[in-house]
């Protein structure tokens, strides 16, 4: 009661100004919690960015990609090379796989090419950008299923084509097709899933606007057109920070000039997008003749956008925080009171909180005498009143000497202004 009345008292000392000033800081406050959480949000649900917490839920791993110019020269060969060194590297750090699985790997890898193919069918044929994959592909990136499963770059059967559902209908006027074939420049090979191509404005532009299938990198090479292996990616233990990120850089093989090597695992963090803010206008620029696949496009699109949001975000922080900076300024230079009166006050109640705990307890040894005692003398109440008189007395004058040093001091501060 006595809290929610000073609160009004208090309400009602603000000017017109102040009020609106208050509120407005309270609706930039709101708005920059509300902007922290779109943040989370969107980064959140770029999958594929986050397959280091997949992998590992404790953390210790880190997700790093790999993207390389057409002059790189990256093959399965250099690959299957350096993930023989990255196998000893771990060894010689004592990294070693402390799970009761069996079967559970310390990293995970994959690897593709761009380029298109002609697939064919009774009913049609279809010319469709395609990637040639390696490795785990399918670990990295996670289509949506309609029908059928994925398959490995590391399986012993090549001959597997995952399609759109756009080229499912083409060719077979149906999306339940896994298990039926396609025939690849006249060779057979087993339709094993359909996939729903992700949709939006970003994916679009990034380069999935139109049918794709997935198919090997032997099958790729072999019978379509492919562009050499230009993405790699891998999942791998970060026992401290950048050490995945500065392995792969130092171990993959490839001309600086020639790759563009980034850690996934933090491109969406506070810091990461206040460095974007600070290269506004000379994000754009790359002298490296890289073409980017399409999931790497949207997740820079998402980039921009997170680094525009967080642009928000910081004025809707500063001004509340500004706000709130003056309101204490002026708080402290209207003070009423000093150090020394808030010392003497705090130590007066102090004290009073001491002799209240005596008296309680004089009070019950007082109690527990009268109970054996019955022939309480008239003269000893008369001495204990005449005691709680006395430091009625005492606490008064306590009182007087409290409100007269207070009333000095309130004179002096008024003096200095």
């Amino acid at each position: 009661m006595h809290i929610e009345v000073n609160m009004k008292k208090w309400l009602r000392s603000l000017s017109g100004r102040q009020i609106r000033l208050g509120m407005s800081a309270g609706i930039s406050a709101i708005l920059f919690l509300a902007l922290t959480g779109v943040i989370a949000l969107l980064a959140g649900r770029q999958a594929e960015q986050h397959i280091d917490q997949r992998w590992d839920s404790e953390g210790g791993v880190a997700q790093v990609s790999c993207f390389f110019s057409p002059n790189a020269g990256v093959t399965q060969d250099s690959i299957s090379t350096f993930e023989h060194t990255l196998d000893s590297a771990l060894k010689e750090a004592s990294i070693e796989q402390d799970s009761p699985n069996p079967g559970a790997r310390l990293w995970a890898d994959a690897y593709s090419a761009d380029g298109t193919i002609t697939l064919s069918t009774d009913k049609g044929s279809v010319e469709a950008d395609a990637l040639g994959i390696g490795g785990d592909f399918f670990l990295f990136h996670q289509l949506q299923l309609i029908s059928g499963s994925y398959f490995s770059g590391n399986d012993l059967m090549q001959d597997y084509v995952i399609l759109d559902r756009d080229a499912a209908w083409q060719l077979f006027g149906s999306t339940d097709v896994a298990g039926m074939y396609v025939n690849i420049a006249g060779r057979p090979h087993i339709v094993i899933g359909v996939v729903e191509r992700p949709a939006g404005k970003l994916y679009e532009a990034g380069g999935l606007d139109g049918i794709r299938v997935y198919v090997s990198l032997e099958t790729l090479t072999t019978y379509g057109k492919s562009n050499g292996i230009n993405h790699f990616e891998i999942v791998m233990p970060n026992p401290v920070k950048q050490y995945a990120l500065n392995y792969v850089r130092e171990n993959l093989g490839s001309p600086e000039k020639e790759v563009e090597v980034l850690e996934n695992s933090s491109r969406y963090q506070i810091g990461k997008r206040l460095r974007l803010l600070l290269d506004f206008g000379t994000r754009s620029m790359n002298g490296k003749a890289i073409i980017y696949p399409y999931w790497e496009n949207v997740a820079r699109g998402y980039e921009d956008i997170l680094a525009l949001l967080t642009l928000f975000q910081m004025i809707f922080l500063v001004y509340p925080s500004g706000v709130l900076l003056v309101w204490i300024v002026i708080r402290w230079k209207n003070k009423k009171w000093t150090a020394r009166t808030v010392l003497g006050a705090a130590q007066d109640k102090l004290q009073r909180a001491a002799e209240k705990r005596r008296a309680q307890r004089r009070s019950g040894e007082e109690k527990s005498w009268l109970d054996e005692d019955p022939s309480f003398s008239e003269k000893e109440q008369k001495r204990r009143d005449r005691e709680e008189r006395r430091q009625q007395k005492q606490e008064a004058r306590r009182r007087r000497r409290l409100e007269k040093e207070f009333q000095t001091e309130s004179k002096k501060s008024g003096k200095k202004k």
